[in-house]
């Protein structure tokens, strides 16, 4: 990976930043895979984001590593009117950090806002014909239509999370940040201790209440707390994240770049392990609003560049365990995924071909703007490899070094190339989200309400809907071979393959839970 490589023998022994031990029994210091840039977990895929979100703030349900949805801030529901009504009880005892109790409206206000935000809870809204709060305790959904993965889509993992916060803050515009973080969940978030782009700070919250039973996993069951704080610190040089955890400055560092594995694999004193075994589908995302990438030709002629391997190998490594190519638009091993259209990602790579290609498809040389989080290590590795390939089939390519927050932000900007808009970037979303097209974000075809790269796809919309009303498994893959088939024609992005991104921590923390980084349940020692 260029820019990257370094003295691996050494870097136990390489200067660090000036961080304390981070051996206190009631203090875990963690790295996470870029800085927390933005605070609202509602307002963006960002993955960091949704990992902060899920310490501040509690969910009404949380999925098992089986991706079975439990009851989590609700105590349970029942259904009655023949799949039509849905009444939600929350569990009593429920509090903010504010000290306000938590209470049914506030719920109903934050999943409103949720849903202006995310496409799978679209859906749920769209088969809603009320969302009412009928007391304290009680969120009825009253539907148009049967929505049985209700609990689900209140429960998903991916990003854009159903946090629930207090209705004076959850009344607001979905467009409009929210930076006053208070929830309820397990850790309160100190404001006053963060620094940009250096720290981030969480506070055990005496006032949460675990659920009474259960077995924990993944988002659900209890959430037990065994640290006072939490320190997030930020970073970005691998090598000196590497030097601090063998030091013992820190616990935790979240996503250890390839390069340094072996090293901490050899040590007694470190665990690194895959967390996330749904792993993490890379592409290249388009933004369909802006030429030349509104045209479908263009952006077909490109999947004749696309060489997984090279990808996949410049993010994990050559070690074949940690990733695989051969990969279309449904996480692999999964019910959904298929072999359909893969052709397209086969065979010998011809850059002259897609040169070729390009220019009948009617490209014009037109500058292609490519926002690059030089500080996030995976994005930043995807793209060296995309900027390189980009030139070579000929493509007039501004590739723009940026910071995280930076390019989160441009990312989300739907306008002009010429005032602030962007063309293409390097993105990945979570093999979780991509099992089945319900939580599939970046398959959604609904333009300017879409996720960021807005396709417009009839056909990619109407296919979903039929997967929804599909009655059983056999008819909901043929449905999806069928998406396949059409993402294949009108690429809505660039798949790049699967990786699975080990995590790495000292060997003193014990109770690590499965999926992303959580911090209840795990502690210090036995």
């Amino acid at each position: 990976m260029i820019g990257r490589r370094t003295l691996l023998g050494s870097a136990g022994a390489m200067a660090g930043p000036a961080l304390a031990s981070a051996q206190n029994q009631r203090v875990l210091k963690f790295v996470p895979q870029a800085d927390l840039a933005l605070l609202d977990p509602v307002q963006t895929t960002g993955l960091v984001t949704r990992n902060h979100g899920m310490l501040v703030f509690d969910t009404l349900y949380g999925v098992d590593m089986e991706l079975r949805a439990h009851p989590q801030m609700v105590e349970g529901h029942v259904v009655e009117n023949d799949g039509l009504l849905w009444k939600l009880t929350l569990r009593p005892g429920l509090k903010f950090h504010d000290g306000e109790p938590v209470r049914a409206r506030d719920c109903v206000a934050s999943i409103r806002r949720w849903a202006s935000r995310d496409a799978y809870a679209a859906s749920l809204m769209a088969a809603t014909d009320e969302l009412s709060a009928p007391d304290d305790r009680t969120i009825a959904f009253r539907l148009k239509r049967p929505f049985p993965l209700l609990p689900d889509v209140l429960g998903k993992p991916g990003s854009n999370i159903c946090v629930i916060m207090p209705e004076r803050l959850a009344s607001r515009d979905g467009l409009q940040q929210i930076t006053e973080m208070v929830g309820s969940g397990p850790y309160r978030f100190v404001a006053n201790e963060r620094v940009p782009g250096s720290r981030a700070v969480y506070a055990r919250f005496d006032g949460y209440v675990p659920r009474p039973s259960g077995t924990p996993s993944y988002l659900s069951g209890p959430k037990h707390v065994h640290f006072d704080r939490v320190e997030w610190l930020t970073i970005p040089d691998a090598a000196t994240a590497a030097a601090a955890l063998q030091r013992g400055e820190i616990d935790w560092w979240d996503q250890p770049i390839s390069d340094f594995l072996p090293l901490l694999q050899r040590r007694r004193d470190m665990k690194v392990e895959v967390l996330d075994t749904f792993g993490f589908l890379p592409m290249l995302r388009f933004n369909h609003l802006l030429p030349p990438f509104d045209n479908p030709a263009i952006r077909r002629a490109l999947l004749g560049a696309i060489k997984q391997a090279d990808y996949m190998i410049a993010v994990a490594g050559e070690d074949r365990s940690r990733w695989r190519e051969d990969v279309g638009f449904f996480t692999p091993g999964s019910p959904m995924a298929s072999e359909e259209g893969l052709g397209a990602l086969r065979g010998p790579r011809d850059f002259e071909a897609v040169k070729r290609a390009l220019q009948q498809a009617g490209y014009r040389g037109e500058r292609i703007i490519f926002p690059v989080p030089t500080d996030f290590a995976a994005l930043n590795a995807i793209s060296e490899v995309a900027g390189d390939m980009f030139r070579r089939v000929g493509l007039n390519l501004d590739y723009q070094a940026l910071d995280w927050g930076t390019v989160l932000q441009r990312v989300a900007s739907q306008q002009p190339a010429e005032q602030g808009g962007w063309h293409i970037w390097a993105n990945y979303t979570l093999g979780v989200s991509g099992v089945n097209p319900a939580a599939a974000a970046y398959l959604r075809g609904i333009g300017r309400a879409a996720t960021f790269g807005w396709p417009t796809s009839p056909g990619l919309e109407a296919l979903r809907d039929r997967w929804f009303q599909a009655p059983d498994l056999a008819a909901q893959q043929a449905i999806c071979r069928e998406m396949q088939a059409l993402c294949f024609q009108e690429v809505p992005y660039l798949p790049l393959g699967a990786f699975y991104q080990p995590t790495a921590y000292r060997a003193d923390l014990t109770g690590m839970l499965k999926g992303f980084p959580l911090f209840w349940n795990v502690r210090r020692g036995a």
